[in-house]
């Protein structure tokens, strides 16, 4: 759900130093030869706060793999500290705008930043943790998967058509094409909820489906199902706020 290319747009991204464009002034830093530490000094202050964001899904699915190593069915602390780390990710995906509109800098780099950031902390580690508490079949896999393929396409489209898109007075797009991605914060509640009951593992809500066979199933990834078809929707617009 890259919000800087609007900001972009809306500001030109006017860097007050130098009055040249901040956007042609990062390729021209990361075209040149000038040294190992080059793509650091290209980087906007947005640009860090949008790796904070890919850093809290990162350390997400480091928390997920350790409870998968270490399983202790009295112990949910990875789990937890798993879901922790996606509010967070939220947080730093909202503030990265927010400073690349007020410090007038924005980039081609930051929004594809933005976009992978958003893929690592709202497709793949959601589908790590729904993984972790249980959703572990083959079939389970496949549907976790698509959600994920779903996220990728979703930003994909976006950063392709943002500049085709309604703006408004202030070059901001109008709408959303489909949910955003972070939308996904709503299966981490769901996920949370679940691991406060103790619904996990073997007593995940649903119960199984076609047991047994190679088709086996836990129904509960139906909502990554949905919630992915709903990501890459043509005809659901969500006003922006």
């Amino acid at each position: 759900m890259s919000k800087r290319t609007s900001a972009g747009a809306s500001n030109g991204g006017l860097d007050k130093d130098t009055n040249q464009p901040a956007v042609d002034k990062q390729k021209t830093l990361l075209s040149a030869d000038v040294g190992h530490f080059s793509l650091v000094r290209a980087m906007h202050l947005a640009d860090l706060i949008t790796l904070m964001n890919g850093f809290c899904g990162v350390m997400s699915i480091f928390s997920s793999l350790r409870y998968c190593l270490e399983p202790d069915a009295t112990a949910h602390g990875h789990i937890w500290l798993a879901l922790y780390f996606l509010p967070f990710g939220f947080f730093f995906d909202a503030f990265d705008g927010k400073v690349a509109r007020w410090r007038k800098k924005s980039s081609l780099m930051g929004q594809e930043l933005d976009s992978l950031a958003d893929l690592i902390s709202f497709g793949v580690a959601p589908a790590m943790v729904a993984f972790t508490i249980g959703l572990r079949s083959f079939a389970d896999t496949v549907g976790l998967t698509f959600f994920v393929l779903c996220g990728l396409t979703r930003l994909a489209r976006f950063n392709v058509t943002v500049a085709v898109l309604p703006k408004d007075e202030t070059g901001k797009s109008k709408y959303f094409e489909g949910t955003p991605i972070p939308t996904s914060l709503a299966l981490d509640g769901v996920m949370a909820y679940w691991l406060h009951n103790g619904w996990i593992l073997d007593q995940v809500p649903f119960g199984v489906s076609l047991q047994g066979t190679p088709f086996e199933f836990h129904p509960a990834v139906l909502f990554f199902v949905v919630h992915g078809c709903l990501m890459t929707s043509k005809t659901i617009r969500i006003p922006k706020p």
